[in-house]
């Protein structure tokens, strides 16, 4: 694998000017951890990210990383090489054109920009640890569709037999959740829902439950900062 720093490959982006261009006492540095199948792969790449602005490598355990570099042959390779990475940290993965399921298994461990090995510049390298620490996304077109194409065959075989929404609610607790937002209390949701107020209490005890919610007070704010409802 081997990275090019030509000066035309270097695009007049926002994740560049993030990395490049913003005074280093207000630059936020990114905290990255590389792993690799190939130790030639993993050297090389530390020799091109150590020393850059708003970069810190993480040595020994990635436990500590924001973002976590993997490179591989192929990502059937990843589990292994990921599995003392944090489960919160995002990951930027290097490899060839993944299978769906290999994609799948990426994004259980966190997948937020894939890389295909032929574009891994440095230039590209660097805006894809600025991308996925700002949290924004990047699929290849190709992988992209068949995230999609995924989703849609979950929710259609998988969830809505179940009455569950991609968001992991159901349509009626989004409604109630939204009515409790709203300020109504367990009478008046069960009046303008025509149901019971046993109902209720019961939609709202299986939501608490499912996703390990202390009272319906959690559960709103839950919905509100993670934008359900």
């Amino acid at each position: 694998m081997a990275f090019s720093t030509a000066p035309r490959e270097i695009p007049a982006t926002r994740a560049t000017t993030r990395l490049h261009a913003v005074p280093a006492a207000d630059r936020a540095v990114v905290r990255v951890a590389v792993l690799a199948d190939d130790v030639f792969l993993r050297s090389g790449l530390l020799s091109e990210i150590q020393g850059k602005p708003g970069i810190h490598v993480v040595t020994g355990s990635p436990a500590s990383a924001d973002v976590v570099v993997a490179i591989t042959e192929t990502a059937a390779d990843l589990p292994a090489l990921i599995a003392e990475a944090p489960t919160n940290a995002r990951l930027v993965l290097i490899t060839g054109t993944p299978r769906p399921a290999e994609l799948w298994a990426a994004i259980e461990n966190g997948l937020v920009v894939l890389l295909p090995r032929a574009e891994a510049t440095t230039t590209r390298v660097l805006r894809a640890i600025a991308e996925a620490h700002q949290g924004h996304g990047h699929l290849p077109a190709e992988q992209l569709g068949q995230v999609l194409h995924g989703l849609a065959r979950l929710q259609r075989e998988v969830l809505s037999p179940r009455e569950l929404m991609l968001n992991g609610l159901s349509r009626r607790e989004t409604e109630v959740l939204r009515r409790l937002a709203d300020g109504q209390d367990t009478a008046e949701i069960a009046a303008e829902m025509s149901y019971s107020e046993r109902t209720v209490k019961n939609i709202l005890h299986s939501l608490t439950s499912r996703m390990g919610l202390r009272n319906r007070t959690h559960a709103v704010s839950y919905a509100l900062r993670n934008g359900l409802i």
